[in-house]
């Protein structure tokens, strides 16, 4: 089910091109796909979502697309994001219009959220920002453009004692999430990346 959620979301990044350059990261289970870290779909079990928006509410009212549906603890729960189905994968004006939509009402979400600082992240304290900040990562957006493996290394740089535990949590606030609910799958990817590209062995918690 992996590699089938891979080629989807190479074939969305060929799709979506016109939108700008559009990253993955594992999120719920799931891959979430941003343009400058605006999230404006999902990839879950091989399948793509896009995100609801007042725009794309006619064709939803149209067509009906079944929701994103993660289940967690034994409980369904229902994300604003709407099914891609193969006839829309076959109308790509249309699909590209809808994510067009979906990325603009990220966008503007992001704006009313307005400016945040790192500590306000989730994972993060004022001891970590000050440390980060020490380390060259001054802001939210600079955390999220160098991304948690960097801004890792940039850490262990000025403080060796920095534990792969603190990698986690950067992943965790840049995407968001709590570091206990990292997806094990993603977990084992950057303790891996941590091993081989750590400069000293004391990489484990």
């Amino acid at each position: 089910m992996k590699k089938i959620s891979y080629k989807r979301i190479y074939q969305s990044q060929k799709y979506f091109s016109l939108l700008g350059k559009i990253k993955s990261r594992a999120l719920f289970g799931g891959y979430s796909l941003a343009v400058n870290n605006a999230v404006f779909a999902m990839v879950s079990e091989g399948e793509l979502y896009l995100r609801m928006c007042e725009e794309s509410a006619p064709y939803q009212a149209k067509h009906s697309p079944p929701l994103l549906t993660l289940r967690k603890r034994g409980c369904s729960q229902q994300l604003k994001y709407f099914h891609v189905d193969n006839m829309l994968w076959s109308d790509q004006p249309t699909l590209l219009q809808l994510g067009q939509f979906s990325l603009a009402d990220a966008r503007r979400e992001k704006i009313r959220q307005g400016p945040q600082r790192i500590k306000d992240l989730p994972n993060l304290s004022f001891h970590m920002e000050l440390l980060l900040s020490e380390a060259g990562i001054k802001d939210v957006r600079m955390l999220q453009q160098i991304g948690a493996e960097e801004a890792w290394l940039a850490l262990r740089r000025i403080r060796k004692q920095i534990s792969i535990n603190v990698l986690y949590s950067l992943e965790g606030a840049i995407v968001g999430i709590h570091a206990a609910t990292l997806p094990a799958p993603r977990r084992q990817e950057l303790l891996e990346w941590a091993l081989a590209n750590a400069r000293t062995t004391d990489v484990m918690p």
